[in-house]
């Protein structure tokens, strides 16, 4: 199925959507090969230990954040970046409030339909 947003996704126009425990999310761009989604985290929000098919990387917009990817611990703040390969274990601690820019290859269509994990390794 073909899918995009919109060409220009401005933030400040757009709601939270949240996701419970913390956390909360906006999709900046997407179509079937990329997406780009902000995630705001409250401190001490975690992203559980999950894993995807998608490649990932995230750009650490503001605060402190302890990612755990495939057994491997750093502590990573604004301006840092992660890139985690497909299908690794990884997680993560929001140690300060804070915003990430998670970019996924292909979409995450489980996102966009709802029926994928959330942050917290639970079906959503």
């Amino acid at each position: 199925m073909e899918r995009s947003s919109e060409k220009y996704c401005i933030a400040k126009n757009m709601e939270w959507e949240e996701l419970g425990g913390g956390v909360s999310r906006k999709f900046l761009g997407f179509d079937n090969q990329i997406m780009m989604v902000q995630v705001k985290f409250e401190k001490g929000a975690l992203g559980s230990p999950h894993h995807h098919f998608h490649t990932q990387a995230t750009y650490v917009v503001k605060g402190k954040f302890e990612f755990e990817v495939d057994g491997e611990k750093q502590i990573v703040e604004a301006g840092d970046g992660v890139y985690i390969e497909p299908n690794l274990l990884h997680s993560a601690v929001c140690l300060e409030e804070g915003i990430l820019i998670d970019v996924f290859s292909p979409v995450r269509e489980d996102f966009l339909d709802g029926s994928g994990v959330s942050y917290f390794g639970d079906k959503k």
